[in-house]
């Protein structure tokens, strides 16, 4: 078993950790944007709370939880790991002219730095979200459910969280820009006919992914009353936003 242990904590080893927990994070990523959109419904909330009590309670769902939190647990630990042996490479002092600017992309050289803004936003976003919604009492909405919506209604009418979850999801972007492509690479899925498509798709990936879950917290902190609901000057920020464009 040594070999496959020297395998695993070598610099391959632990890019090939970081690609496949990365693409399995990636349909997570997709599975609650979907249940999210739910946030949109003019129905109270009640679509999203009946996701989010699904999501809670069927027993498939609460076991492929613990796949999830080894996925962000392999994951973050394993960036944190390249990065402390990339930077003990380079030694104290680093190289006296090595042009980084020139020899990779912006997303690539500052991986660390924007995994490290989205990690403090998912620990925040856990305790606000998960921890409260399952360990915490919430009152029920009008099918008994845990009124949740209530919950993210409240929390994305906070400027400074608002902030930070846009901040993050610019992050994420960045993240998956690069990240998306350089899995399949590291994985060796190279093909000089597929491979820019699949460039291609994690450029939209990225954009699409992260725009959609930016659009949720500023939309209802500019958009909607205290309810959730349409406020009554909506239409003429819309218009007004849309005419920025």
């Amino acid at each position: 078993m040594s070999w496959i242990t020297k395998t695993l904590t070598s610099t391959i080893g632990r890019k090939i950790i970081m690609s496949v927990t990365g693409l399995f994070l990636c349909t997570f990523l997709v599975v609650h944007l979907v249940g999210n959109l739910q946030l949109f419904k003019h129905d109270h909330g009640a679509a999203f709370n009946i996701y989010s009590h699904f999501m809670g309670t069927n027993p498939i769902i609460r076991t492929i939880e613990w796949g999830l939190v080894l996925g962000f647990g392999f994951h973050i630990y394993e960036a944190f790991a390249l990065t402390s042996r990339n930077k003990s490479a380079r030694g104290a002092q680093g190289y006296v002219s090595n042009h980084a600017e020139q020899n990779s992309e912006w997303t690539s050289r500052n991986m660390g730095i924007l995994g490290t803004i989205i990690l403090i936003f998912l620990l925040i976003h856990l305790y606000n979200f998960f921890w409260r919604a399952r360990f915490g009492s919430l009152d029920p909405d009008i099918n008994n459910n845990d009124d949740l919506y209530s919950l993210v209604v409240s929390s994305f009418k906070q400027w400074w969280y608002v902030v930070l979850y846009v901040a993050a999801q610019i992050s994420l972007g960045y993240h998956l820009w690069h990240g998306f492509r350089s899995g399949f690479q590291t994985l060796g899925l190279n093909h000089r006919k597929y491979t820019p498509i699949i460039k291609y798709a994690g450029y939209v990936f990225a954009v699409v992914v992260s725009a959609a879950f930016a659009s949720m917290p500023l939309y209802f902190f500019l958009f909607t009353n205290e309810k959730g609901e349409l406020a009554a000057n909506a239409p003429t920020l819309i218009h007004a936003v849309a005419s920025a464009f």
